[in-house]
């Protein structure tokens, strides 16, 4: 059933508009794939390089055809397996649907079919592709609930759709599939050993800089204003945390549940988060909530690289690059 909320707001996109609307991974900031006038708003509201591509989401599986051309079968198949759900698959784009501002001028598009019950009815109400980063400034902490995008984007954003906080939190694994191999480009919410499962094979991984241009994939992204220091132990992180206290940091430490007992005087706690799958759900959450305490530097602990702990660490890696 389309609520008026959701018919609102494909209204808001037929008409060149900006929506910012809720997905599995993080809240995206939409526009008309088709629209250049829209994508051209989209860049400039989110402060995004004209080269970085963005992902066009589709409201059906079936629509891949509509958006790729001379597709292989392991693009197929990953369709199938995954979508709904948090996978982005780099095709080779036709060009009668796909216009060179949402590639950035490459012969390549990113797509994927959201899990998310709001998203897909604001994308079969409105009817074609919606191109949508996060919807956050760029290189900035990406947004898991309502709140984060109006205090990100205010009155830039021309509606916003609040569909709670995101259940996985952090972005969509994307992989190469325009090619004769298939290449995990970023990791997100599908673990690749999943996606290697799927193919009966292992997937090699694009180096920074390798293969097809896609979003989060600068060294330095998904940063707050706090300077995170990444370790790699709680007992280590005590020692960090103390240095930076005793030089007149202000300091908070995010790291996985428990925690030990003889913390620091002065020592915030931003998160202890029981389980990677909560690690990843609030990571965002806590590097904004860093910045809402003032701290001067967060002291993190990832948890495992293992399955969606792979995408955490990531992310805090790049969150920590100067």
């Amino acid at each position: 059933m389309t609520t008026a909320a959701v018919a609102r707001a494909a209204r808001v996109l037929r008409a060149d508009g900006l929506v910012a609307f809720p997905t599995e991974t993080v809240y995206g900031l939409g526009a008309d794939a088709s629209s250049d006038t829209a994508l051209a708003r989209l860049y400039a509201v989110k402060q995004r390089p004209p080269d970085h591509p963005v992902i066009v989401h589709l409201g059906d599986p079936d629509r891949l055809d509509d958006w790729g051309r001379d597709l292989s079968d392991d693009a197929r198949l990953l369709a199938v397996s995954f979508w709904p759900g948090p996978l982005t698959l780099v095709v080779r784009r036709n060009d009668q649907m796909v216009s060179d501002v949402v590639t950035g001028g490459r012969d390549t598009v990113g797509l994927r079919v959201p899990d998310q019950p709001l998203a897909l009815d604001l994308l079969r109400e409105f009817g074609g592709g919606i191109a949508a980063p996060s919807a956050n400034r760029f290189g900035r902490v990406s947004p898991t609930t309502a709140a984060h995008v109006r205090a990100d984007l205010g009155n830039d954003v021309d509606a916003i759709l609040d569909g709670g906080s995101c259940s996985v939190g952090v972005e969509s694994t994307i992989v190469d599939c325009s090619g004769s191999h298939v290449r995990l480009l970023r990791r997100g919410g599908v673990p690749v050993d999943r996606i290697a499962a799927i193919l009966g094979r292992p997937v090699d991984e694009a180096a920074d800089g390798e293969g097809p241009a896609a979003p989060g994939r600068l060294a330095a992204h998904y940063q707050p204003r706090a300077r995170v220091v990444v370790v790699g132990h709680s007992d280590h992180a005590i020692v960090e945390a103390q240095r930076h206290l005793d030089g007149g940091a202000r300091t908070g430490l995010l790291a996985p549940g428990p925690l030990p007992p003889d913390l620091p005087s002065g020592l915030e706690i931003v998160g202890a988060p029981p389980n990677t799958d909560e690690y990843a759900r609030s990571l965002y959450a806590c590097l904004r909530d860093a910045d809402t305490r003032g701290l001067d530097v967060l002291v993190v602990v990832p948890p495992a690289a293992q399955g969606v702990g792979a995408a955490v660490e990531d992310r805090l890696r790049r969150a920590a690059a100067s």
